[in-house]
């Protein structure tokens, strides 16, 4: 089985087209390691009114992403993606987000 998941993370003003660029040309190695923690089906989504950005993505059952922060991949996209989007530390912000409704 899998689960579909969802999350919101915010975007710095005026930054939509830099990171809409930047996900055109997702690094390989980054699609790389996502495969290989089990995510599939990533979605990425923007309210300009808000910046919010609201993300989507189906995982495996045994998933491994939160290892994924340890792949040189990923350290060196957050590192990429620091000066466009909200951080804490040295990751994005993410509120993970309720399921509410979903028509199969």
């Amino acid at each position: 089985m899998s689960e579909r998941v969802a999350f919101r993370m915010n975007l710095n003003p005026g930054q939509a087209a830099e990171y809409k660029r930047r996900h055109d040309n997702l690094w390989p190695e980054m699609i790389d390691a996502l495969h290989n923690a089990g995510v599939s089906d990533y979605s990425i989504w923007l309210d300009p009114q808000t910046n919010y950005l609201f993300a989507t993505l189906v995982r495996t059952d045994d998933h491994t992403m939160a290892d994924l922060p340890k792949t040189d991949a990923n350290r060196r996209w957050w590192e990429f993606m620091a000066d466009v989007m909200a951080y804490d530390g040295d990751r994005p912000v993410v509120v993970d987000l309720v399921p509410m409704f979903h028509l199969p």
